[in-house]
């Protein structure tokens, strides 16, 4: 039952959004599009339970109508990243937020990064603590300093100075994460204890991206970073450039998989600067950069990319990305493995 009231309400939003999506293009609208992600890696039918695909796929597309609908009534493309990204930030399934992975020391510190396409405005946090919602900390650095990124105690005084919501520790914490650490360090050793590989160490990292009526690209990006992470860790998802890129001469960017290559790669303006440089389309670019350069040096994990005309592409060299889009056809996807 619950299927088939699902699948009707999709249908029904599916057919309205395609018939503003006509409208749009007969009143010579610039198409809207958005596209979100919760992380990709070793995700596989096998090892999901039903209740929680279920909690996945309603977590990403309450998520994804939430930023959809922000650009339907002609809000700014950097509203409807927030709007999606704090719901998932929300959504304990995610390694971003709430359920957000444990430090060596069981603490949740948390990073995220936002940009915006017509400016190039960019705005992170990094190391913050107790913040509900980092990528708002990120938008506010963006809006309300004169700053790029703001890091620990320093980002979290910036937040309360800016009103911002703050949680006590424990609602952050999960008992699926603290399960998982302590599966990580019951099985550490000498060569090992950096960073024990865990099957949702660093995959589950949030993102969005969306174009608006305005022609404007923004990015957005939310994590937890590693789990078991030491010594200050700092991955890509904060990094205008690695993690996070919006351009409106080329594309909008997030990216989610093993930070330490995306840093390296600059992903996400690599993608970005391909297409602006070399002339190569959308699918392209992001192609290469992920299944190319990544993929040869094992650098995993994917990204979520929409450009200027609302195309969108979402490659990952991982067995599954959990996503989803709504293109400017008006056209809904929610998606967690590689086979669909």
């Amino acid at each position: 039952m619950h299927r088939l009231i699902q699948a009707i309400a999709v249908g029904l939003f599916l057919a309205s959004n395609a018939a503003i999506a006509q409208d749009e293009t007969a009143s010579g609208l610039s198409p809207t599009a958005i596209a979100i992600h919760g992380g990709a890696g070793t995700i596989s039918r096998e090892s999901m339970t039903e209740e929680r695909e279920h909690a996945i796929r309603d977590a990403l597309e309450q998520a994804i109508r939430a930023g959809y609908a922000v650009l339907q009534r002609d809000g700014a493309a950097i509203d409807a990243v927030t709007a999606a990204i704090t719901i998932l930030e929300d959504a304990p399934e995610f390694n971003a937020g709430r359920g957000a992975v444990l430090t060596s020391e069981s603490r949740v510190e948390m990073d995220a990064s936002i940009m915006t396409g017509q400016d190039l405005a960019a705005g992170a946090v990094a190391s913050v603590r107790g913040i509900r919602h980092p990528i708002l900390a990120a938008r506010a650095v963006l809006e309300h300093s004169p700053h790029v990124m703001l890091v620990g105690e320093g980002a979290e005084k910036f937040a309360r100075g800016r009103q911002l919501e703050f949680m006590p520790e424990p609602w952050f914490r999960t008992k699926f994460r603290v399960e998982q650490l302590r599966r990580i360090q019951a099985g550490e050793n000498e060569q090992s204890s950096f960073d024990a590989t865990d099957e949702e160490e660093w995959f589950s990292t949030v993102g969005t991206v969306a174009l608006d009526r305005a022609g404007n690209l923004a990015a957005g990006t939310s994590t937890g970073g590693t789990a078991n992470k030491r010594f200050g860790r700092v991955g890509d998802s904060p990094i205008i450039g690695a993690g996070t890129y919006a351009d409106n001469r080329s594309c909008a960017v997030s990216a989610t998989g093993h930070g330490e290559y995306f840093i390296r790669h600059v992903v996400a303006y690599n993608i970005c600067a391909r297409m602006l440089h070399s002339g190569a389309t959308l699918a392209e670019s992001a192609d290469k950069v992920i299944n190319g350069e990544l993929a040869d040096e094992d650098g995993d994990g994917g990204v979520i990319a929409l450009d200027a005309e609302g195309n969108i592409a979402t490659p990952f060299n991982t067995p599954g990305m959990y996503r989803a889009s709504i293109d400017r056809d008006g056209k809904l996807e929610v998606k967690i493995y590689g086979d669909e």
